[in-house]
């Protein structure tokens, strides 16, 4: 077999949505995995739809996810322009549609929208469009004619109408489909522009690609691109059609969904590698159920005959888990660059920021986690005094208060704030009265933070809050329970 070649045709809207990520991230594993090439096409000719600086995100997201390309406009492979309006403006497309035209694969149609508007039919419901051929009648003169008045016309794809059209799926296996559903779609537009459809295929032809990765929404296209490349005489390339992707209430993904993009969930705090591990699972898993995957892993790994055929569930809990297990995984330093900013939004007085950092690793699964765990440190939360009851600890607002002020002395003439010197003293402390341990510290971690989950222990925030503002903070919880007991 020929050298696989694989290629990421994006269009340039605006974000890059997670299906197109995911879509750009199997071709590359499809290509790389057997030391074959990815191309990076960008589809720039639907102009209405076309967003300023959409391009720049592209190359910045496939870069950051480690998706590089082997050629593209900005690494030329011989098979350029890799951007669709210059190949437009060198006449690729009209050139390639003239030729079907002289098969009698195409012809020029010159119906006025008013026309079209007019043959649409009303099918369960909704009204379709489907074309009546009636311009492949008109004569070579009339033709002529219209050309040479400047009359408007699209060239259209003239299909068969009776028979079936039948290809294969390396996910979805054989589809067959009755030519009568197959609409003569439109290959080169008013404007002078190819569709989409149409550049796809001359494009993907041009450039040797031997494997055309997209969404399952392109399923329907097929027969028609077949067609396309049967009357060209060109081989047909191996499909490969993604499951749709959904979310947890089975919907289709969608940007109300606010994780619908890479931008969206970098912005909620995840991480790049956590990301692509997530979505080359969103419709793949490999023979071992194994989970974490470095991008180097997955190219070993991948295999697309493993690819589902049903929609993948976009699970934000699943995705959450694992980008915690990502953050666990980090170098120290890299993780407290991340970390730092919200620990300085958060906490503005003095404080050891290392050790807090180092409290919430294996603790949050997104960065944007970190405030709500440690924004006590700069002051107590309104809370009530319910907090105090603990059944594992055997603990309640009324011992609690007991066992604070019993401590408070014991506190407040001790001067070694140090995590190991602090624990010592409270151990000593409950051994001394006959309690266990947590019915000690679980009343001073509530005192000190005025919250039932901490990232440290009673005597980690002992440590960091330090002496003075440990105490303030040990009397201000005696004065509330006896306030409101």
């Amino acid at each position: 077999m020929s050298k696989i070649r694989t290629r990421f045709a994006p269009s340039p809207t605006g974000y890059m949505h997670v299906g197109n990520l995911r879509t750009a991230l199997y071709a590359y594993l499809i290509a790389k995995h057997d030391g074959g090439d990815f191309v990076l096409r960008i589809e720039d000719t639907d102009r209405e739809r076309y967003v300023e600086d959409a391009v720049s995100v592209i190359y910045r997201t496939l870069k950051a996810c480690g998706l590089n390309h082997d050629e593209g406009p900005d690494i030329d492979g011989g098979v350029g322009p890799y951007v669709q309006s210059e190949r437009q403006d060198k006449g690729i497309y009209l050139e390639y549609a003239k030729e079907l035209i002289e098969k009698g694969e195409a012809y020029y149609c010159f119906c006025t929208p008013e026309r079209l508007e007019s043959i649409k039919q009303n099918i369960n419901g909704k009204e379709v469009s489907i074309y009546d051929k009636h311009c492949l009648n008109l004569s070579k003169e009339e033709i002529e004619a219209n050309l040479s008045s400047g009359m408007p016309y699209v060239i259209r794809q003239n299909n068969p109408r009776e028979g079936r059209t039948t290809f294969d799926d390396e996910i979805y296996g054989e589809i067959s489909v009755d030519n009568a559903e197959l609409d003569d779609m439109i290959l080169i537009k008013s404007d002078g522009y190819p569709t989409y459809n149409f550049a796809n295929v001359v494009d993907d032809h041009l450039m040797g690609i031997t494997h055309i990765v997209r969404g399952n929404e392109y399923l329907s296209s097929s027969p028609k691109y077949n067609r396309l490349y049967e009357a060209f005489g060109w081989d047909v390339p191996i499909y490969v059609h993604c499951p749709l992707i959904t979310n947890e209430e089975h919907e289709k993904l969608s940007k109300r969904s606010g994780h619908s993009s890479y931008e969206d969930l970098i912005k909620q705090g995840f991480l790049t590698e956590a990301i692509v591990n997530f979505v080359a699972l969103l419709g793949w898993s490999p023979e071992d159920n194994r989970e974490i995957f470095s991008l180097d892993e997955l190219v070993k790994v991948f295999d697309y005959h493993h690819m589902s055929k049903s929609p993948a569930v976009f699970d934000i809990v699943k995705l959450r888990w694992m980008n915690g297990e990502y953050i666990k995984a980090m170098d120290f330093d890299e993780f407290y660059k991340m970390a730092e900013p919200f620990i300085d939004d958060t906490i503005k007085r003095p404080i050891d920021k290392n050790k807090i950092a180092n409290m919430v690793k294996t603790r949050i699964e997104v960065f944007p986690d970190i405030p709500d765990l440690i924004d006590f440190f700069e002051k107590v939360p309104e809370y009530d005094i319910s907090m105090y009851k603990h059944k594992k600890m055997k603990t309640t607002e009324e011992s609690s208060l007991n066992v604070l002020k019993e401590l408070l002395p014991v506190l407040e003439g001790h001067d070694d704030y140090t995590n190991d010197s602090l624990y010592e003293l409270l151990v000593s402390f409950a051994k001394g009265n006959e309690y266990k341990n947590g019915y000690v510290l679980w009343p001073i971690r509530t005192a000190l933070s005025g919250k039932q989950m901490t990232p440290g222990g009673a005597t980690e925030l002992l440590e960091l809050l330090g002496k003075e503002e440990s105490l303030i903070r040990v009397k201000a919880a005696i004065e509330k329970l006896e306030a409101e007991l």
